[in-house]
């Protein structure tokens, strides 16, 4: 089983970037047959959508080894600090990009979200409203909204803050617990032909 998890910040050094890290870590600890890898929307962004998409830019030639990686994969991690009250154009654009060819489709995606403050909810939100629809994602109830980020999931021990930090290791643990079993079960869907797109490749 492959789990690709879509860090969904701008930043280059981002805390959602940490939290990508930390979690496939804990996946590693908790489900080493599993292999999670990571793409750091940062680091690595997408151009933003444009027609060439369908015709063949020649910026669009490196999303071909993201769409093999994301097809390959079993299930998702999909992290978008909140900006605004709002999920970043980063993490939106990767939905506009990779929401039609079917690479996610019929997939659970755990959705988590972080606030340096108390935020955090809204763009977990948006999400679960905008972003299934022709991506046909399929989001788990679990979530994790991951408040006051500088002082949870940090490497340094003296950094996190402790009763935060240990609270979130575990209901990391139960949501990964979870996104596992959904990623068995939604292959029997996907294996089934129930979720064909070619007689509807736009959801509704």
């Amino acid at each position: 089983m492959k789990i690709g998890i879509i860090s969904g910040s701008h930043r280059q050094d981002s805390q959602s970037a940490k939290i990508a890290n930390y979690l496939a870590k804990l996946l590693s600890d908790t489900h080493p047959q599993i292999e999670a890898w990571i793409h750091d929307l940062g680091k690595e962004p997408l151009p933003m959508w444009d027609e060439a998409l369908f015709t063949g830019g020649d910026h669009w030639a490196p999303l071909a080894k993201l769409r093999q990686q994301c097809t390959d994969s079993d299930a998702f991690i999909i992290i978008a600090p909140e900006w605004h009250g709002m999920a970043p154009a980063a993490i939106k654009n990767f939905f506009l990009v990779l929401g039609n060819a079917g690479e996610i489709a019929h997939k659970p995606g755990l959705l988590v979200s972080l606030s340096v403050l108390t935020g955090g909810a809204n763009a977990l939100c948006e999400l679960r409203m905008s972003s299934y629809k022709n991506s046909r994602i399929c989001y788990i109830p679990e979530q994790l909204v991951i408040r006051n980020v500088l002082g949870i999931y940090n490497n340094d021990a003296s950094t996190n803050n402790p009763e935060e930090h240990d609270y979130f290791v575990e209901r990391g643990k139960y949501a990964l617990n979870q996104l596992v079993e959904y990623a068995k079960a939604l292959k029997l869907v996907r294996d089934s032909g129930a979720g064909d797109l070619a007689p509807y490749p736009n959801g509704m």
